[in-house]
């Protein structure tokens, strides 16, 4: 919305798993069409996988017709619940394809996979990032994600739910850490996966009580059972981002939180509302 005035933007709506056509020069292509949260792809699976594999199939080929850059976003995800600790780009995941995750997982894979054959077989510019646990104003409330959660249970004064006994980790990164980073690797010469998102690990009890720690609230964390397939373990090895890229998160947790939770605080209650019961699907 804050763009749309700027002469230097123009948006156009399209589904991009059918044929994209785009008038004039192109040099960039970033790829971050997808839903990304499980609340969304359990809602719209085969959307999620179109998305995945039609999508990227076609922001391939408007990239290869315009001789143009293309980055894809890839996920953490593509590592499943992951038997290596940390996880680095050489892992190759440890996934359910026929799991609810699966759908998203998958697709992911498969994008990677099809980037990289368009590289090697048609010697396009790709770009492949694997994106950790993001924060930072602007999420939805309603995404399903731990950290949107937890800070809508602090407005509304609920307990916070935990999946499981809590003890599986997270590694979360700021929004604009992640940025700087999709940018240095937009601009590297490097086509192979890199993983960017912050190694500080945490568990989710742990990070349920610095919520409650930060707002000032006396909820408590309550259980439920924990999903199917959720990871047990979520870390980044991010060797490749600093001796490629020269990237490296900068702002704590502490920090992004903070800012995070005073830009939920700032809404008015019908913001709120909208964003907490908002039907994206």
């Amino acid at each position: 919305e804050h763009l749309r005035s700027n002469p230097n933007f123009e948006f156009i709506h399209h589904d991009i798993t059918t044929f994209i056509d785009i008038k004039g020069d192109l040099d960039y292509i970033l790829h971050f069409a997808s839903p990304a949260s499980p609340i969304d792809y359990l809602k719209i699976p085969i959307q999620t996988l179109k998305v995945g594999a039609m999508g990227t199939h076609n922001c391939l080929g408007l990239a290869k017709a315009k001789g143009a850059r293309i980055l894809v976003a890839s996920t953490s995800e593509v590592y499943g619940d992951p038997l290596v600790h940390p996880q680095t780009e050489e892992y190759w995941g440890n996934v359910n394809p026929v799991g609810p995750r699966g759908v998203y997982d998958e697709a992911k894979r498969y994008m990677e996979s099809i980037t990289m054959a368009y590289h090697t077989f048609h010697h396009v510019e790709t770009r492949i990032i694997r994106i950790f646990n993001t924060y930072g104003p602007r999420m939805r409330l309603n995404d399903g994600r731990a950290l949107p959660a937890f800070i809508g249970q602090a407005l509304r004064g609920e307990d916070m739910t935990v999946f499981g006994d809590g003890s599986q980790t997270r590694s979360f990164c700021y929004v604009d850490d992640l940025v700087e980073g999709i940018y240095r690797l937009l601009l590297s010469d490097y086509p192979h996966p890199v993983n960017i998102g912050n190694p500080d690990e945490i568990t989710i009890k742990e990070f349920g009580e610095e919520i409650i720690k930060l707002t000032g609230t006396s909820q408590k964390l309550i259980s439920l059972p924990l999903p199917t397939d959720d990871p047990k373990q979520r870390k980044p090895d991010i060797t490749k981002a600093k001796s490629i890229l020269g990237w490296e998160p900068k702002v704590s947790r502490a920090e992004g939180l903070k800012i995070t939770y005073e830009y939920f605080k700032s809404l008015s209650p019908e913001d709120l509302h909208r964003m907490a019961h908002h039907k994206e699907f």
